[in-house]
């Protein structure tokens, strides 16, 4: 199929499928014309791959973990995919981390800006001046 119906039957952007592609994580053959064309598995291969892009992934750590799924009975593959999600894991648990304290010192600001809006909206104004 070529890359306008493998978007429509994953939802992918072309763009995002050339992407992949330049990113090694999908691949394609070349018509004479130059136009590229995918077998039937790439629609399951793209929805593996959006699923890892949603996981949080970034392309490198796509590329190290597709083998697992083009060579499934390796241990040696198996070991490493593993060793590279749980890495991913440990960086979106600091990420976590990170978010969370950033999300605490911005609750200290909002509640002391809270308690500066409550006294100045006790404090009386300026007195107008008579002329």
């Amino acid at each position: 199929m070529r890359i306008g119906e493998l978007s429509k039957r994953t939802g992918v952007s072309p763009r995002s499928l050339r992407y992949y592609e330049e990113q090694g994580l999908l691949t394609s053959s070349r018509s004479d014309a130059g136009q590229r064309h995918y077998s039937d598995a790439a629609v399951q291969r793209v929805s593996l791959i959006r699923q890892l892009f949603d996981a949080g992934m970034s392309s490198r750590v796509i590329a190290t973990v597709l083998p697992c799924v083009d060579i499934p009975g390796d241990l040696g593959v198996a070991g490493e995919t593993f060793t590279a999600m749980m890495r991913e894991c440990d960086r979106i648990d600091a990420d976590i981390a990170h978010l969370t304290e950033t999300r605490d010192a911005l609750d200290v600001l909002i509640r002391a800006n809270s308690r500066h809006r409550a006294e100045l909206s006790t404090t009386p104004g300026p007195v107008a001046r008579s002329t």
